[in-house]
């Protein structure tokens, strides 16, 4: 898969597109007539979730940027999600982003919103579908280079023997991690599914199995809340365990200064969301089409003890 930086789109997207010709007079003003251009953010992500409230303040804070509407909800039930794309269609809202974790329950969804005439990004989950599905670009973190990458991390740190942690049944991305995980660490590694609504179950889930299994000497968890509960269920098993984790927050930056969290893969949410809502209002503006066809990378970024410092004010901030 090849990675596509995001600096010539959010260059674009600052300058406003304005252009004179060689005699003096504006030849290539973008088309400013409507105003109140609507677009709507549709995920899969739970509300209060620390990872998609920072995909939410993104793409709201790209809205007030660019001085128009954003209309952000969420359903984990792709069905429901479908019901979301298909209302916003009947709404004639002037674009989509959309996360895709259940990519086939939103294709029918998302194939209509296009041939409606509705510009569709991606975002987060679904990088494999989107050119099929009609949608102009994707951005996101591909899973299996960053699931790789954290393997490659692993195996360089010693791990043998892994469990990771998986908190949505049914979430394609979140296998695909943990896949990629095993394919560069060598060793073991086994999924564990919990309930990921529940944290005081997710603890528990984790704490039995390295009571069960002492043999494990890592817990790789795909969100930045689970590693917390992971870092409690090493401590209460009594297990020397390290973790690692997918996606961050600010008490997982702590931890990570603390030595408790070894690294945090961030594939940064803020920009998943400001970049979507920014595509679509370039496509309204001036017909732009941001990608070139191919996927947009924000992530994997590596969050260590080495850097931890410069990324915590951010993340206190609710953007990293």
């Amino acid at each position: 898969m090849k990675k596509i930086k995001i600096v010539g789109a959010i260059l674009a997207a600052g300058t406003l597109l304005a252009a004179c010709s060689g005699t003096g007079s504006d030849s290539g003003t973008a088309d400013t007539a409507k105003k109140d251009y609507t677009y709507a953010v549709i995920t899969h992500g739970a509300p209060g979730d620390a990872f998609w409230d920072r995909v939410k303040s993104g793409a709201e804070q790209a809205g007030k940027d660019y001085g128009v509407k954003v209309e952000y909800s969420s359903d984990a039930d792709p069905a429901k999600q479908s019901q979301l794309i298909d209302g916003a269609v009947a709404d004639k809202v002037d674009g989509i982003v959309v996360s895709m974790a259940n990519p086939d329950g939103l294709e029918a969804s998302v194939k209509k919103a296009v041939a409606a005439g509705v510009p569709v990004i991606t975002i987060n989950s679904g990088v494999d579908k989107f050119k099929d599905f009609g949608a102009i670009t994707h951005i996101g973190q591909t899973e299996t280079i960053a699931g790789q990458a954290v393997g490659e991390k692993l195996k360089a740190d010693g791990s043998k023997n892994a469990i990771c942690v998986i908190q949505e049944a049914g979430n394609v991305g979140l296998e695909e991690r943990c896949k990629a995980v095993a394919e560069t660490m060598g060793g073991k590694v086994e999924n564990l599914q919990v309930d990921g609504t529940d944290d005081n179950a997710v603890s528990a889930t984790i704490t039995s199995k390295l009571q069960s299994e002492t043999g494990i000497d890592t817990v790789v968890t795909l969100g930045g809340q689970y590693a917390i509960d992971a870092v409690s269920a090493v401590k209460d098993s009594g297990s020397k365990a390290k973790v690692a984790t997918f996606d961050l927050s600010e008490d997982v930056i702590k931890d990570i200064q603390a030595g408790t969290i070894l690294f945090a893969v961030d594939q940064q949410p803020y920009v998943q969301g400001f970049m979507g809502v920014t595509g679509l209002y370039l496509k309204s503006i001036n017909g732009n089409d941001i990608g070139g066809g191919q996927p947009i990378n924000s992530g994997p970024a590596f969050i260590t003890k080495e850097n931890a410092d410069a990324v915590l004010k951010f993340a206190a901030n609710g953007t990293r």
